[in-house]
């Protein structure tokens, strides 16, 4: 059996082009060992975002491998596999301050910065209702308000937080506190593997590959090739 396999090839570390043009990121290192778990030949073709699901579709390949949330809208058109990360969101505090939880009770009163119009945004309306939301264009003016004390947190994506944090200057003054509960109702439900309605059988394959690869430990052991975090 052979497979077609669609990515983006451009959101590292899940994706993205090698120095030789070549597919390459965690989610095509766990999808080799996931076919050679399947017993199955796979090749890899690069697709712009925005022609993915189209291109599944029309059959010009057999499973989307490209960081693809699992959302309602795209369930209408595809079917996904379970998923095999989700991108968790983090709260960010100054290196100084006392806040050692992402606990609504432990943020009571204080000044919390989201980026407007983000998931983030919407969880920390709701959740934080305590604290003051304060609301950024970008990450940066949070992070400079955050600095300087105007604001006591920031919520933000961990990953782009992580990235911001190691190799910013302006994240030097800060650290991350702890993760925010994955809620699919604001965050999505996870990253899977998208593929026509109706291959049952090759879902089921996924599926069950992944299951062996996380159960085995060989999840783990490419997870920390490319993230310094859990994105289970």
């Amino acid at each position: 059996m052979q497979l077609r396999i669609a990515s983006e090839g451009a959101r590292p570390p899940f994706n993205y082009l090698d120095a030789s043009s070549q597919l390459a990121g965690f989610e095509i290192e766990l999808t080799r060992e996931l076919c050679r778990r399947m017993s199955v030949e796979c090749s890899f073709v690069t697709q712009d975002w925005e022609s993915l699901i189209g291109g599944l579709l029309a059959k010009q390949y057999d499973v989307i491998a490209a960081a693809m949330e699992i959302t309602d809208d795209r369930l209408a058109k595809i079917a996904f596999s379970q998923p095999y990360a989700h991108t968790p969101s983090a709260l960010i505090a100054h290196h100084d301050s006392p806040l050692a939880s992402a606990d609504p009770k432990a943020l009571e009163g204080s000044r919390i910065g989201v980026e407007a119009d983000s998931p983030q945004q919407a969880y920390v309306d709701d959740k934080y209702q305590a604290s003051e939301v304060r609301r950024y264009a970008t990450l940066e003016e949070a992070m400079l308000d955050l600095a300087e004390g105007r604001i006591d947190a920031v919520a933000e994506d961990k990953l782009v937080a992580f990235e911001f944090l190691a190799n910013r200057k302006e994240g030097r003054c800060c650290r991350i506190v702890a993760d925010l509960p994955q809620d699919a109702a604001y965050f999505g439900g996870g990253l899977g593997y998208g593929l026509r309605k109706g291959d049952e059988t090759l879902r089921a394959a996924f599926d069950k590959a992944l299951d062996d690869v996380i159960a085995d430990g060989t999840y783990q052991k490419i997870r920390v090739r490319y993230f310094a975090f859990d994105i289970r």
